[in-house]
Order: C-alpha cells, then sequence, then structure tokens
C-alpha cells in the first residue's frame, strides 16, 4: 500500500464526528481528564525519523495545565538517557497519551514541546519538596478524546487478567542476559533502592 486511496480502498470514510471532535485547545474536559491521570505516554521523534514512546507516571494531574494551550510535563529520576529531550531538541513535536485508572476512554494531545529548567516555574511540578531538574512546557495543537474500544478489547483495568508476575523474568534477569557480564542480582537490588529512594 502507497497511497491514502488505496488505504481507502479498505477503510470507510469516518463519522463526520471524528474530526469535528479534535479541539485545538484544552476545554474543561480536557483539563478535568488531565487533572485526573496519573499516567501518560509521550511520543516523539529523533532527528534520524526514528520514533519513540516514554511512559510518565505521577499522583493524578502531575501534567499542569497551565492554560488551554499549555501544559508542564515534570522529568523525574530515572536512567539519564533523556531520549524525549534529545528528540525534542531536534524535532519539537510530540504526543501525548493520557490514561485514568477504571475509565476506558483516553485523551489524545498533540503540539509542540520545549525543555524549561527554571526553577520559578518548576516548582509547582514538585513532590515531597522536591523540583525536578527539568520539564517540558508542551503548546497544545489537538486534543481529543479517543474512545475506549481498545481498552475495553485488552481488558486492562481487568484484575482477571492481571499475569503472576513470576511468569515473567525480574528486569535484572532480562537485562542480564542482553548484556554481557550483567548481574541480575546486583540489577534487581539496585532497582528495588531506586525505585525506594530516589522516585524524586
Amino acid at each position: 500500500m502507497s497511497d491514502y486511496s488505496q488505504l481507502r480502498d479498505v477503510y470507510s470514510e469516518p463519522l463526520p464526528r471524528a474530526s469535528q471532535k479534535v479541539l485545538d485547545h484544552l476545554d474543561a474536559h480536557c483539563r478535568r481528564f488531565i487533572e485526573m491521570s496519573p499516567f501518560c505516554v509521550i511520543s516523539s521523534t529523533g532527528a534520524d525519523g526514528r520514533a519513540d514512546a516514554s511512559p510518565r507516571g505521577d499522583p493524578p494531574g502531575f501534567v499542569k495545565v497551565v492554560d488551554r494551550h499549555t501544559l508542564l510535563l515534570p522529568d523525574r529520576p530515572g536512567n539519564n538517557q533523556v531520549d524525549t529531550m534529545q528528540n525534542i531538541l531536534n524535532h519539537p513535536v510530540v504526543g501525548l497519551l493520557f490514561l485514568v485508572p477504571g475509565m476506558n476512554e483516553t485523551l489524545r494531545v498533540c503540539g509542540s514541546a520545549e525543555i524549561v529548567t527554571d526553577q520559578q516555574v518548576l516548582a509547582p511540578l514538585s513532590v515531597s519538596s522536591r523540583a525536578p531538574k527539568s520539564g517540558l512546557k508542551i503548546t497544545v495543537k489537538d486534543a481529543f478524546l479517543h474512545c475506549g474500544r481498545a481498552l475495553l478489547r485488552s481488558r486492562l483495568w481487568d484484575p482477571e487478567v492481571q499475569i503472576d508476575r513470576s511468569s515473567y523474568p525480574t528486569y535484572g534477569q532480562v537485562l542480564a542476559e542482553q548484556i554481557a557480564g550483567a548481574d541480575a542480582e546486583a540489577i534487581d537490588r539496585d532497582e528495588q533502592n531506586a525505585n525506594r529512594e530516589k522516585l524524586y
């Protein structure tokens, strides 16, 4: 398949409301959804065209709605690879997917992003009196509520489909098989310490 007409040979035209629901700002419903959300995924694209998606999570409302067109997303301690921020330096377009536990609908937001290090701007993003080193200021271009069918199909919130965690190797065990000389127990121990002491 190489062009849009071929795609439309497979898929019928969308309902008018599919495009009508796309806003160029955050209305009251979008703002409320973001305030309720403890988790989002941010997508970005590198200078080489490679796409990336990265999870972000914190207490509900961790992404601050500054106004109808602006969001602030904190960057918490992690592995210091700064993949998303490197991408934004080269190609400052991002997509955000917000989830709220118990809701099947998701909120999609697209826009442009810039890295912020001004501590006065970042202070409202503090947790336990610790402000992030940086954050992303996102200028909203599109925002819309996405229907719940993907989450319904996946049964994402259904406790009955949660796996027994022992059915999959630990983080350390996976890395020990992927990285020559890595020590699984040491990695798992480091992760447990970081998860306990270095979330913020």
